[in-house]
């Protein structure tokens, strides 16, 4: 029994997936219809194709990834698709934490070549879904622009963007799908359009914070950015013991600050880190950390402070090297969040429950600001009153029990968190055990979600396993 059968009749692939496999003559036929490469099992070079950025999905085998070098391509994968009934996922950076852009059996939709970046005079910038947060960076420095993003530079910005996309600015410029004027996308019935606040403005609010992989595969972007400015960095080393009291100090002192100054924490059984920008005086940033540090009770052991252009402030919060189970340009390591949405009364027990997590680093993200400037309803990101996200990260390789065990100790942050910062979590940290993940990711904004999912993609085509989009039958035992 071949592995297709296997699983047909066992029932544990929908019908989408192997239960209906294509035959060689539509795979030469969808070939012959693209501009850009397309890989399948055995081909040269599909091994190096199907990879994202996690190692541990390494395993997984598409049944074919798309090269795609223009909208036709993507329009041409989405219709095969459609009409075989495979599931299909786009993938810009690669970077999604449940590897849901490597799908088994399906078809993987490769932005990679849609990774232009172009700056208009009035300021405006127009980026392919392929591009990565790096070349982005530079590309806009380099007219004098920014566009508030993360700062790890292999990030894709589709992904980012579709989710919310926080970073490092977003307290005084907002979140970057705060940005977006307009959005290119390809629909499941193979149609392409741009849509803004004008032009199908359901989908349009939808694209600004609904998650990756929902409602079609979006190939461009058109951002307002802002003029680039000079960054005060700073980064405060406390010892080992003073998490808890840092912690206090910080909920009530990142608050009170003004918009220009962002700040995100690191804590650890074996570290409590502060690190931020701030876009004003640094005699001003150096009094304001000097409050926080009276707050504290403990002087950090290290602290610095360095004014630098947007680029290179950006770069210094790309540490790669201190990303859990690095291997070359990718990594091994699983992810989840909460979200405080009000102060923690006892942030004593909330650094309790962090530090009992084996393992895990936990960095906590400042919101506030010009986040939540921005009505809950207004975009589809729900927090926008939230103090900070918590990501909760683990490394998952095969010498520390891989991804299982990875799970099984972020959960002991995320689930010990529950009661305290209830259903809440950022879509960008998609954690495939999260208990009400719908409710947590969207809040107030999932109804309506859920029906511009049922407009744009009726029959499913983009299911997947957290997808706003009803999920396509499966095929059981003693089915035809």
């Amino acid at each position: 029994m071949d592995r297709r059968t296997f699983l047909r009749i066992s029932g544990a692939v929908p019908v989408a997936g192997l239960g209906a496999w294509p035959p060689p003559d539509d795979w030469a036929r969808l070939r012959r219809q693209l501009a850009g490469p397309l890989f399948r099992p055995g081909d040269p070079g599909y091994p190096e194709a199907k990879q994202g950025y996690f190692t541990m999905y390494d395993h997984r085998m598409p049944a074919a990834v798309v090269g795609a070098a223009r909208v036709e391509d993507v329009q041409a994968a989405v219709g095969f698709a459609a009409r075989h009934r495979l599931p299909i996922a786009a993938r810009s950076g690669g970077h999604s934490y449940p590897g849901y852009s490597t799908v088994d059996g399906g078809i993987v939709v490769d932005l990679s070549r849609f990774s232009g970046v172009e700056v208009r005079p009035d300021g405006r910038a127009v980026i392919g879904a392929g591009a990565r947060l790096g070349p982005i960076a530079t590309t806009l420095a380099a007219a004098g622009r920014v566009l508030p993003a993360g700062s790890c530079d292999t990030v894709g910005i589709a992904g980012l963007t579709l989710g919310g996309g926080v970073g490092v600015l977003d307290r005084k410029y907002g979140l970057t799908c705060d940005h977006l004027e307009a959005a290119r996308i390809v629909t499941a019935d193979g149609r392409a359009c741009t849509v803004s606040r004008s032009a199908e403005p359901d989908l349009f609010w939808a694209l600004r914070g609904g998650g990756g992989g929902n409602f079609g595969i979006v190939t461009g972007f058109t951002f307002r950015t802002v003029p680039r400015t000079d960054v005060a960095t700073f980064d405060l080393k406390f010892p080992v013991g003073t998490q808890a009291a840092l912690f206090a100090a910080w909920q009530d002192w990142q608050p009170a600050m003004p918009d220009e100054l962002w700040s995100g924490m690191g804590l650890g059984a074996d570290h409590a880190n502060l690190g931020g920008t701030f876009l004003g005086p640094p005699a001003q940033l150096d009094a304001l950390l000097d409050d926080l540090i009276r707050r504290v009770g403990t002087p950090p052991v290290q602290r610095r402070r360095q004014v630098r252009d947007h680029l290179s402030a950006m770069r210094s919060f790309d540490d790669r090297e201190s990303r859990p189970g690095l291997a070359l340009n990718r990594a091994a390591y699983v992810g989840t969040s909460r979200m405080l949405l009000r102060r923690a009364p006892d942030p004593a027990a909330v650094v309790e429950v962090l530090l009992a997590a084996p393992g895990v680093d936990t960095i906590i993200d400042a919101g506030g600001g010009a986040i939540a400037a921005v009505g809950a309803r207004e975009t589809a990101f729900p927090h926008r009153t939230a103090l900070a996200s918590f990501q909760f990260l683990r490394g998952a390789e095969p010498e520390r029990g891989g991804e299982a065990e990875a799970r099984r100790a972020v959960a002991v942050a995320r689930d010990g968190l529950g009661p305290e910062f209830g259903t809440t979590g950022y879509v960008n940290y998609l954690d495939p055990e999260l208990p009400d993940w719908a409710e947590a990711y969207y809040g107030v904004n999932l109804p309506r979600l859920r029906a511009v999912a049922r407009k744009y993609d009726p029959r499913g085509i983009f299911a997947f396993p957290q997808g706003l989009s009803a999920p396509r039958s499966t095929v059981h035992i003693g089915e035809t």
